[in-house]
């Protein structure tokens, strides 16, 4: 067992002295400044010179400190308790020859004295009042630390990824019978149902005093309509038949509405829930649901707006009016003459003379998959299996920026230009008035209130502009995050297409067959799949 340097006050010939002893088995060796703070404690002074000579030597040493008997030092120790109460560490430094040891009973007394009442080592104690263990780190006392405990849970029991695609079949067309898209739940399904907070368990300082664990969280379920809370609170379930999603941590469940076909018979629909259109929905009407919209034929040059996912079985063609937004995803056979704009992904087994904006993905990758003609915009990634056309037909595909994102980006930069407009306009004219002011000069009340108006005009423009800076800040790390899109063409990308990525743009001169098109330094180029 290693052995710490030790030093002890020591008879000697006409006089006394400080006896250094060395480490044994690798133990620490006398710290000197602790040594000169013991004698300085006891008033007794030494050559510090001769001192550091006795602790550096390497074997037993005796230093004359004085003349006259040895002082009779009793057993003492030195007492450091951790910052966060929960360690108590002793030092123990020898009687001087003279002197007498300490008993433990005598130790623990001084303890309980000092507060030092719980987790006491009894063990180590004994040890050392048997051996004695000096200059030497003993952590005699150990609190006990709170258990923390863990924040509530809630556990969603239908999918809550936005990111979920349509299934494929082994022939690389997309199933429109079989989405996985739309969580549909019955009357009675459990929608959600919370774990509960564990609360975790108190612990104690040395001093025995209560050391509570950090407070935790407990859940509350949020939810609309159509959702029944459970007499625990501690569950919902669904009121009726629909789709289940769940929006800025609130569970909605929307019953849906079905109709064979939008037109004369039924001319708009403007719906709370889902809509589901069995038939088509001919040119000119429009569809707003604030959830999902399915259409299980053809849309014609309508408009269909959904908070959640646009799903055409049979496809679009828009006659260059139809238009579609989506708050989630989009999902067609095909597009065609269409304007579509999806918050999430697009996709479809071909896009023709289209213009379509997604704020992820936009995938084209099923039996016949193309984007031909048209403007395709995502923000990560563009997947199809052929772009272009062998005709010619003028087709951009456009990837690292999210539309979305984009559009408020520009419309955040004109604003910014306004306010700091303002600003510099009535900055000189409220220097002007300050010196003036300064001077003597006399406003009228007039002037004064106008001046007042302008103060308040300028700090609350500047306040915008602190607001507006940040948003301005936080759109452009968002950009700087999509440095990783590309284009993926597993087909055939034909001459004439038009390749755009973060606003560095290929314009394709020959065909380019299975490869990824990646923006590398400051220029588009083709790497293999």
């Amino acid at each position: 067992m290693a052995v710490n340097g030790y030093f002890q006050l020591v008879n000697i010939p006409n006089g006394f002295g400080v006896k250094c002893m060395p480490p044994q088995d690798g133990g620490e060796p006398i710290r000197i400044n602790e040594l000169l703070e013991y004698l300085e404690v006891r008033n007794v002074s030494g050559d510090i010179g001769q001192i550091k000579k006795a602790v550096e030597a390497g074997s037993e040493q005796i230093v004359r400190l004085g003349m006259g008997a040895c002082p009779p030092e009793q057993e003492s120790y030195r007492l450091d308790i951790s910052e966060d109460s929960m360690t108590a560490t002793v030092r123990f430094y020898p009687p001087s020859e003279t002197g007498q040891r300490m008993s433990m009973e005598e130790f623990i007394k001084d303890m309980e004295f000092k507060k030092i009442v719980y987790g006491l080592n009894m063990e180590l104690l004994r040890e050392h009042f048997r051996r004695g263990h000096y200059c030497r780190d003993l952590v005699v006392a150990e609190g006990k630390p709170p258990r923390h405990g863990k924040d509530a849970e809630i556990e969603y029991l239908f999918n809550t990824d936005p990111r979920a695609v349509p299934t494929l079949n082994e022939d690389g067309s997309v199933d429109f019978f079989n989405l996985n898209t739309i969580n549909h739940c019955r009357q009675g399904d459990l929608l959600a149902q919370i774990i509960p907070e564990d609360e975790g368990e108190c612990g104690y300082n040395v001093a025995g005093v209560m050391v509570r664990p950090r407070n935790v969280k407990r859940a509350t379920l949020r939810f609309g309509k159509h959702v029944a809370l459970a007499q625990d609170r501690m569950s919902i379930s669904s009121e009726v038949d629909g789709c289940v999603t769940l929006v800025d941590g609130q569970v909605f469940v929307s019953d849906l509405y079905v109709v064979e076909n939008v037109d004369n018979s039924t001319g708009n629909i403007e719906f709370d829930g889902s809509v589901q259109v069995n038939g088509n929905v001919c040119s000119g009407f429009t569809v707003s649901a604030q959830g999902n919209v399915i259409v299980n034929g053809v849309v014609e040059g309508a408009a269909i707006y959904a908070e959640g996912d646009i799903v055409i079985t049979r496809g679009m063609n828009g006659m260059n009016k139809g238009r579609l937004e989506a708050g989630g995803n989009i999902v067609a056979k095909f597009l065609e003459n269409a304007n579509a704009n999806a918050a999430g992904y697009i996709s479809a087994e071909s896009i023709l003379h289209s213009k379509v904006m997604a704020g992820s993905e936009i995938n084209v990758t099923g039996r016949r998959g193309f984007i031909t003609g048209g403007h395709a915009c995502a923000g990560s990634k563009i997947s199809a299996k052929n772009l272009g056309a062998n005709m010619g037909a003028s087709t951009v595909v456009e990837v690292g920026v999210n539309p979305r994102l984009k559009e408020e980006y520009q419309a955040l930069q004109e604003e910014l230009t306004e306010i700091q407009k303002v600003i510099k306009k009535t900055q000189p004219i409220l220097t002007s008035f300050a010196e003036k002011r300064a001077k003597g000069v006399q406003f009228s009340p007039e002037q004064v209130k106008y001046i007042r108006s302008l103060v308040t005009l300028t700090e609350a423009k500047k306040r915008e502009l602190v607001e507006k800076n940040a948003k301005w800040e936080e759109l452009h790390a968002a950009f700087e995050g999509q440095n990783e899109a590309f284009v993926e063409v597993i087909g055939e990308a034909f001459p004439g297409t038009v390749i755009i990525i973060r606003e560095v743009s290929m314009s394709l001169r020959s065909s380019y067959q299975h490869c990824r098109f990646r923006r590398i330094g400051g220029d588009v180029k083709m790497v293999g799949l």
